[in-house]
């Protein structure tokens, strides 16, 4: 537990703490297990929180957003598991403890519901299996039925069962997608199952929303660029879009998006839908009717699709604001950009032709916002607002503007202090050589 606390952001740390009163008022027995464990057991940074319950995943969930004023951003009913996003910016799933059974490879599998330990042993690897107890009875119990925490520690991807890849075929996806991100090399039994359904062809069975859900993984990874540089070597990108292969996969565009990303502050809250802006560069060199038919096979919304192509007219009036001359002091720039998408102010990052709001932006990114950070919330009850109001926000707002506008100031060099010029004796006076005086 003391592992797990000192691994999580405050932010976690509270949402780990409203989730345990919600399943406990549920009166329904509450883990950690999935991606969060893996990540903290072998060392990397949480993401995302997995919470597995043994009970309804969606009626744990509806009562933590209902708590917390958190939002619901996707439901299953048949796995009665929810998504949620919460004030400060923490993701987290809730999901019932179930078994699968797949009647044949990429069908809808069959779910019931199941304890910790059968829920463990359907998952897809042995590291995506280990859980955490967060039970009164069992806190800090750790429960690693396949041997999961040995993976971890060889560092390798191992399928949980023998028929893994067969019953969800998309797994293969999250395989290279895991190798690169981790690091870690694939169990040799592993990657003969996996050459198998590759052989049979079973990769064009992936659901459409199934290869959606991965294509999103891959947006929000921050190994982006290797990752879709590993699906092409593995042959694999044929099941989002036949056309994404050889020149037209813009790999280039997918390293200049990481590249500008990695400008954002780490630990500063920069709210961004990936999606958008990563499929704009990986399908700019597409033409119209292959972006539709990757609409088509990924069973895209609407408004899922409108993120990435109408990103372009949504970031125009952005930059008109940006190249104005009206933005004379940074507090405005900031003011400007603070209230923007972050896809948005990537976008000109990156391909806005005026060198004026390129600068803007990138000063924004690496200058301003770092800056803001450093104005707390108790220099503003200092000055006597009370914290959640509205006069609060505006008063840290100014205190924000008054120390970006502030001159820097001017350092002045000291002078440099020349050493003293020896003497020289009057003409025709010989110089003096005092010796040193040796005492015994």
């Amino acid at each position: 537990m003391f592992m797990l606390e000192s691994h999580l952001s405050a932010d976690q740390n509270r949402v780990v703490a409203e989730v345990l009163d919600a399943a406990a008022e549920a009166n329904t027995s509450l883990f950690l297990s999935g991606g969060a464990m893996r990540d903290m057991l072998g060392g990397f940074a949480i993401r995302d929180l997995d919470f597995t319950v043994e009970g309804n995943g969606i009626k744990v969930a509806r009562a933590v957003a209902k708590k917390t004023g958190a939002k619901v951003m996707a439901e299953d009913e048949a796995r009665k598991s929810a998504e949620l996003v919460f004030p400060g910016g923490a993701t987290a799933e809730i999901a019932m403890a179930r078994s699968e059974r797949y009647s044949k490879p990429g069908a809808k599998p069959q779910v019931t519901p199941a304890t910790i330990h059968e829920d463990l042993g359907r998952r897809d690897f042995t590291v995506n299996a280990i859980a955490l107890s967060l039970n009164r009875a069992s806190r800090g119990l750790l429960i690693d039925p396949t041997n999961g925490l040995g993976d971890l520690e060889r560092k390798e991807l191992r399928a949980a069962y023998n028929y893994a890849l067969y019953d969800d075929p998309a797994r293969m996806l999250r395989l290279i997608r895991l190798k690169v991100r981790l690091g870690f090399s694939i169990e040799e039994r592993t990657r003969s199952q996996s050459e198998n359904v590759l052989a049979e062809h079973l990769e064009t069975r992936i659901a459409p929303r199934r290869l959606f859900e991965e294509l999103r993984n891959i947006a929000n990874d921050p190994t982006a660029p290797d990752i879709v540089r590993a699906l092409d070597e593995e042959k694999l990108l044929h099941v989002f879009s036949p056309a994404m292969v050889g020149p037209k996969l813009n790999l280039a565009g997918v390293v200049k998006l990481q590249k500008a990303k990695s400008l954002v502050p780490f630990g500063v809250r920069f709210p961004l839908e990936e999606l958008g802006i990563f499929l704009y560069f990986l399908t700019e060199k597409l033409a119209p009717k292959e972006k539709t038919a990757l609409v088509e096979a990924t069973a895209m919304g609407k408004a899922e699709a409108d993120l990435w192509q109408k990103l372009e007219v949504r970031t125009r009036k952005l930059e008109r604001d940006l190249k104005s001359p009206k933005l004379s002091r940074p507090s405005q720039v900031y003011e400007v950009l603070s209230k923007a998408p972050g896809d948005q102010i990537l976008f000109l990052l990156i391909r806005s032709p005026l060198r004026l709001v390129q600068d803007r932006v990138r000063n924004y990114l690496q200058k301003y916002l770092p800056m803001a950070q450093e104005v707390t919330d108790e220099e503003v009850l200092a000055k006597g607002v009370a914290p959640g109001t509205a006069k609060f926000q505006k008063v840290k707002g100014e205190l924000i503007a008054a120390k970006l506008n502030a001159r820097p100031k001017k350092v002045v060099p000291e002078e440099p202090v020349e050493p003293p010029q020896p003497v020289e004796p009057p003409p025709g006076q010989k110089r003096v050589l005092r010796q040193p005086i040796v005492r015994d």
